[in-house]
């Protein structure tokens, strides 16, 4: 019936607002044919009885399709909004999985953001870019500074870099997957991102969790792991490191 998130099932929904809707034109109708004004009962009534309808019975097809169209519109007035997000810097505006959609000057994560949090199923619906892309604007919501997307061909493990208010170098790997990420993709990693990457606070994002020799392994080698519900917290709002890490906790 709900989403992981708290929201309510798309397709309940769109049950939900069907049975509203015909429940209140119902209603509107009655009052308007019995109570209200008698010529609409006469005159409209009728041409709606017969003509309309009389119409539609002997264009079945017509009907079907106006039904069928009727509730694709309805599904896109419902959830045309679901698969993005907008997020509004002081003179930035980023938009969807494509990075800036319009530039002030300031470069990503230096002015403070205003709002930002995605929904779970946002994140699983997103290109691998786009999830990496929102986990760079996230780092900029919390105030990391030159939070960027540097994923691609030959990037060495490294997806999202940004540096914290201390001056630490973060360094991202965001697995979308959709089971949970192995010891062996955690090991790769380990192996990058201090040699190739220089960094202080290594971070893997996985959005489906990982397993247990995985956890073990980035315990002993320190690095950060954010699985799905750790990725769900700071995705709702939450500071990464609050959620992750106190010991780098900003004052």
């Amino acid at each position: 019936m709900f989403e992981e998130d708290g929201s309510l099932d798309p397709v309940l929904k769109v049950i939900l607002w069907s049975i509203l809707g015909i429940a209140i034109a119902k209603v509107a109708w009655k009052w308007l044919t019995q109570e209200a004004w008698p010529w609409v009962r006469d005159d409209v009534g009728g041409w709606v009885s017969e003509g309309v309808w009389g119409w539609l019975m002997a264009h079945p097809w017509w009907f079907a399709l106006l039904i069928l169209g009727t509730l694709v519109l309805l599904c896109f007035v419902l959830f045309s909004d679901r698969g993005g997000y907008v997020v509004v810097y002081d003179d930035v505006s980023y938009g969807s999985d494509d990075g800036p959609a319009e530039s002030g000057g300031s470069e990503l994560g230096t002015a403070a953001p205003k709002v930002l949090t995605f929904r779970m199923k946002q994140l699983a619906a997103m290109s691998a870019d786009g999830f990496e892309q929102a986990c760079a604007d996230l780092l900029a919501r919390d105030g990391f500074v030159r939070a960027r997307r540097v994923g691609g061909s030959g990037d060495l493990g490294a997806d999202v870099v940004a540096w914290d208010e201390d001056g630490d170098k973060v360094v991202l790997q965001c697995k979308q997957y959709s089971s949970a990420v192995g010891s062996e993709a955690v090991q790769r990693f380990n192996g990058t991102a201090v040699p190739e990457h220089h960094a202080q606070v290594a971070v893997i994002v996985a959005l489906n969790g990982f397993t247990g020799p995985a956890t073990d392994f980035a315990r002993r080698h320190g690095l950060v792991l954010v699985g799905r519900p750790e990725l769900k917290r700071w995705a709702h709002g939450e500071h990464l490191y609050s959620v992750v890490k106190e010991e780098h906790s900003p004052a």
